[in-house]
């Protein structure tokens, strides 16, 4: 028994950080949101809303200056100001705004949101148990390995989930009447906008695809449409 005992640590410690990790986003979220209120996306949200038979589609605006979009893992999506304020300038069209909408959309209705709380929880306990048992072995690089194995694995799933949403977030836009130029426009803005220079980065150590696997995905996906 005594030798599982470093594992069933590693999975009370991960269960108590996916609670604590849930609560903090939830209360940083509540914090530092206001609904987004804005005329011209609202007429976009409308006609996704309708694409998909609902009311309304709800966004609010996190108050930090990163461009960024995501989904919380009680289903709310949110837009960063610093995102919003690259719309406000000019820098990104309403359209291309709404494929951002579109792609959070994506990760609720496909359930990513909530598992990547979980997996962040699971990653931590396995993470802390194999960094345990290599370091037996390999003492002082062991929990360095165990590190970097995690990651890659963490870094594959989370490619995955983009490409779903992706793709997800294309049929809702085609539905909508807006299509995916927008979205396609955006990926190659991307890089610009967030500061983020990783063409140096080998494809497989990222947690996002890079823009032109993704637009080639895009792609792709219209082609198999257009074909049915």
């Amino acid at each position: 028994m005594l030798k599982f005992t470093p594992i069933l640590l590693a999975l009370v410690y991960g269960y108590a950080m996916f609670r604590f990790s849930v609560w903090r986003t939830a209360r940083e979220l509540d914090d530092k949101s206001t609904e987004l209120a804005d005329p011209i996306l609202k007429v976009l949200m409308d006609r996704m809303a309708a694409a998909l038979g609902i009311d309304r589609i709800r966004v609010h605006i996190y108050e930090i200056p990163q461009v960024n979009g995501l989904a919380a893992p009680d289903g709310r999506i949110f837009i960063t100001r610093g995102f919003f304020n690259k719309y406000r300038a000019g820098e990104v069209s309403s359209e291309e705004m709404a494929s951002v909408i579109a792609h959070e959309m994506g990760h609720v209705a496909l359930g990513h949101s909530r598992r990547r709380m979980i997996d962040f929880s699971s990653q931590n306990a396995m993470r802390t148990a194999l960094a345990m048992i290599l370091n037996r072995f390999l003492p002082g690089i062991g929990p360095w390995i165990a590190t970097g194995l995690i990651s890659l694995v963490a870094a594959r799933l989370s490619r995955n989930d983009e490409f779903e949403a992706d793709a997800y977030a294309s049929a809702l836009l085609v539905k909508a009447g807006i299509g995916t130029s927008p979205q396609k426009s955006l990926f190659a803005k991307l890089e610009h906008l967030t500061g983020a220079h990783g063409a140096a980065t080998p494809a497989w150590m990222l947690s996002h695809p890079k823009t032109p696997q993704r637009i080639a995905a895009i792609e792709a996906n219209e082609a198999k449409w257009q074909s049915l």
